[in-house]
């Protein structure tokens, strides 16, 4: 193939700064987008950062993929609102993985794709010098997490920064959760719970056709295979997992001998052939998904999965489950609970909540009452609130505070850029990272084998 370059010049350009790239003072951190086949590689780009230079080198295979993601970061520099003033600069040889290597246009890499090849992408990155900010999952087999460990060894010997996108610790509800979780005047102690009466239980129904910045995604078709993009039980799980971490055991450092994996199990989603002709634009199922298709009309795939394990004695059940598509009015949904000895903390997203995560405080003693120790949330959260709602509280969060997956996007990308900038990323994150994924990929094994 022959090698191309590609510059997306600014349809607005508002600022000189942004006006010659040439002319203007180098940015401090410079991204290269790697064959990105994942929306959530543009949305990385979603939002501008005052750090980061606004040329983003891109190297990628030509097709599908690759245009997507162009599309959509032109469509954020043109946008009517806020336009960003991204230009990128595209690569697309067949040695474009090669070229990244040797040219060295950039210090940190984005990687959002093809997940069959992403934990030997990070690997071979940080062995050349660059940090790597990965989208989930980093690792969707035992033998990635193996590739993941050395890569992680590889990036505190060299002083890099390898990170992956958990958007969720971001999410105000969550956040909540977690800072009454800490509370003992409300939440009391983390009760251990049981196998079948779980202290911590944490679901995400997710959905195949869904809106990202407006329009209707489409997914690529290897998206569907889950050799490339992995089970739901190593990929959503990847977040679900996270946070019973963060928020179970805040700041500290959890390993892998903490963990012991009781089940895990696997099942399908079924996708007729329509609806994958709607998803991906394709006029039938490819050859690599025949071994998932039945009848040449239903197409039944690994994405939805369950783990039941414990974190340092805690009984924690995570579920990760994928429909078509979502009712009306609503996207992905999330439910949290946590048990507390004097207070249980619940995340609903119903309709009743209209389909916003709004959380729960439920006291075990129907008359304790938690208003005077929230004060010092209201403190650190103005304008959030207390409102009785059955036997329990309601904590009511101002739109202020509300934002979308997207935005939440921009949230962690600074944080990254934070630990480029400051080399200040918490001594817990890097035992978590890999426990995490210990937990993933040990219970995919564990979910193989029973169906053995």
């Amino acid at each position: 193939m022959k090698s191309t370059t590609i510059i997306f010049l600014l349809a607005t350009m508002t600022t000189m700064s942004f006006s010659d790239h040439h002319n203007s003072p180098k940015k401090r951190i410079q991204l290269i987008t790697l064959d990105p086949g994942h929306f959530h590689a543009a949305l990385v780009q979603k939002t501008m950062y005052d750090e980061v230079d606004p040329v983003v080198h891109v190297y990628a295979p030509e097709g599908k993929d690759l245009q997507l993601h162009l599309d959509r970061i032109n469509a954020y520099n043109t946008r009517k609102e806020n336009p960003t003033a991204w230009k990128e600069e595209v690569y697309t040889g067949n040695d474009f993985f090669a070229k990244m290597i040797a040219e060295k246009k950039g210090n940190a890499v984005v990687l959002s794709g093809n997940n069959e090849k992403k934990a030997d992408y990070i690997l071979q990155c940080l062995k050349n010098g660059f940090n790597v900010f990965a989208d989930k999952p980093m690792a969707i087999d035992s033998k990635q997490f193996e590739q993941l460990k050395e890569a992680i060894a590889v990036a505190q010997k060299n002083k890099l920064v390898l990170h992956d996108i958990m958007t969720e610790r971001y999410e105000i509800a969550t956040i909540l959760q977690r800072e009454l979780s800490m509370m003992p005047q409300i939440f009391g102690t983390l009760q251990k719970g049981t196998s079948t009466n779980p202290a911590v239980v944490k679901t995400s129904i997710h959905y195949f056709y869904k809106f990202v910045s407006g329009s209707v995604l489409t997914r690529p078709a290897w998206f569907f295979d889950v050799s490339k993009q992995g089970e739901a039980i190593t990929d959503v799980m990847t977040h679900l997992v996270d946070l019973a971490q963060w928020e179970c055991f805040p700041g500290q450092a959890i390993q892998t001998n903490d963990i012991q994996i009781n089940s895990a199990k696997h099942w399908t989603s079924n996708l007729s052939l329509d609806e994958f002709r709607t998803l991906t634009k394709e006029p039938s199922f490819p050859p690599y998904l025949k071994k998932s298709v039945v009848n040449d009309s239903l197409l039944k795939v690994f994405f939805n999965g369950e783990i039941n394990y414990t974190i340092k004695g805690v009984h924690a059940k995570t579920t990760a489950l994928w429909n078509y598509k979502a009712p009306e009015g609503s996207g992905d949904n999330y439910y949290a609970l946590m048990k507390g000895s004097k207070a249980n903390l619940e995340i609903k997203q119903t309709a009743k909540e209209n389909y916003q995560p709004t959380l729960y405080i439920q006291p075990l003693d129907k008359n304790f009452d938690p208003t005077e120790a929230f004060k010092s949330i209201q403190s650190k959260y103005p304008g959030v609130e207390l409102k009785k709602s059955g036997s329990g509280w309601q904590v009511v969060i101002p739109s202020k505070y509300r934002e979308g997956h997207e935005e939440h996007f921009a949230r962690v990308t600074e944080r990254f850029l934070e630990y480029l900038q400051n080399k200040n990323m918490p001594a817990w994150e890097v035992p978590n990272m890999i426990t995490k994924y210990f937990i993933t990929t040990k219970a995919l094994a564990i979910a193989l084998k029973d169906k053995q």
